[in-house]
């Protein structure tokens, strides 16, 4: 009886505490560097916000951490656009389709879902995280980082032989440390909803830092490959994005076991305990959160999510991008168009590829 007063009392204190109070997003403003360099109507020139780091949708701290390191600004505009791009297509066939909005008001580009504590919100902080590993990682190993450089302190795998190392790695240690001063930089306190933000965001790290790949070049005469140059390189963004994603399928619904850990922010590891009991704890690469998921089915103001309704879905599929999932049972309109495609390519020595244009009808399946 004590044991279950006690698991009631943390899953309360847990909800309050997460819940309860909708906290100020702070630090998510640097998202919308996505858009700088995107056509706008904006005043500032991109020059002027490059040369300017006051000008930009960052805090002091970030501000501070980018005049440090000349050239992580482009990194991180490109890194954001990463993020954005890999949500939207992760999610291209789900209910909730990673949206975005414009933030006119200097609001979460990814909306008010983050004020939840759910599945989605979990995704976002570990994408965006990763992304900002992922871009300067490359950002250094191609040159355009002052302060850092291909990755020299990797050490050749025992047991290995007929290569040696060269080349330039990619630096992803730099990349990961980079990353966690400047997006962990207002995730501050014991609240849980930090706790939980924190912990995503070196998820996201950790699977770009821990995939790197070894790639060679061969020497030798006539391609004989007799000698091998390697170095390690970062995993295709796609590839975290995939890994990512199937974290988000496994991601466990936890609540706060955290001990404190000491004063040294960076040695602190909270601990999550899932609500249920048969699942394993969470890992670093594991994602979680603390609150369910919305069934993103009809328009939901609180989280700024438009609904199903008019969405294209699969009439033919049983997933979740089926018109049966997809449009919550509510029905679908089909409707066919026509479309203008090139058919009957043939190619024609040399160099050149004839085709003839084609008409075909196509049915376009939306949600009711």
């Amino acid at each position: 009886m004590r044991e279950l007063l006690f698991i009631i009392l943390v899953l309360t204190a847990a909800f309050h505490f997460g819940q309860g109070k909708k906290t100020k997003l702070k630090g998510t403003k640097w998202w919308t560097l996505a858009n700088i360099g995107q056509p706008s109507n904006d005043l500032h020139s991109n020059t002027q916000l490059y040369n300017s780091p006051s000008l930009l949708p960052l805090t002091k701290r970030q501000r501070r951490l980018v005049t440090k390191n000349p050239g992580t600004i482009l990194a991180l505009m490109a890194g954001a656009r990463m993020a954005i791009e890999e949500c939207k297509y992760q999610f291209r066939n789900r209910r909730w389709n990673c949206p975005t909005m414009d933030v006119g008001n200097g609001g979460p580009i990814f909306g008010k879902i983050l004020q939840r504590g759910c599945r989605e919100t979990s995704f976002i902080y570990a994408i965006t995280s990763a992304a900002v590993t992922h871009s300067i990682a490359r950002a250094c190993s191609e040159g355009s980082v002052y302060t850092c450089t291909c990755d020299y302190q990797l050490k050749k795998p025992r047991g290995t032989k007929n290569w040696e190392w060269g080349g330039c790695s990619d630096n992803a240690n730099f990349g990961h440390k980079f990353s966690r001063k400047f997006v962990d930089v207002l995730e501050k306190g014991r609240d849980f909803r930090y706790m939980m933000n924190l912990h995503n965001n070196e998820a996201g790290r950790v699977h770009v830092s821990k995939n790197m790949e070894l790639e060679c070049k061969c020497h030798g005469m006539s391609g004989s490959c007799t000698i091998k140059t390697c170095w390690m390189r970062l995993p295709t963004f796609r590839k975290v994005g995939l890994l990512l994603k199937d974290r988000f399928d496994g991601a466990s619904k936890v609540v706060s076991a955290n001990n404190g850990g000491g004063r040294k922010k960076r040695r602190r590891r909270f601990k999550f305990v899932p609500t249920n009991p048969n699942l394993k704890k969470p890992g670093r690469r594991d994602l979680v959160y603390f609150e369910q998921s919305p069934t993103f089915c009809d328009r939901d103001d609180s989280i700024g999510f438009p609904g199903t309704k008019g969405r294209e879905c699969n009439a033919t599929s049983i997933g979740i991008d089926g018109c049966d999932l997809m449009c919550c049972g509510r029905g679908f309109n089909s409707e066919s168009y026509t479309v203008r495609e090139r058919c009957s390519c043939i190619f024609q020595w040399c160099c050149h590829v004839k085709c003839e244009t084609c008409t075909r009808t196509k049915i376009r399946h939306t949600c009711l």
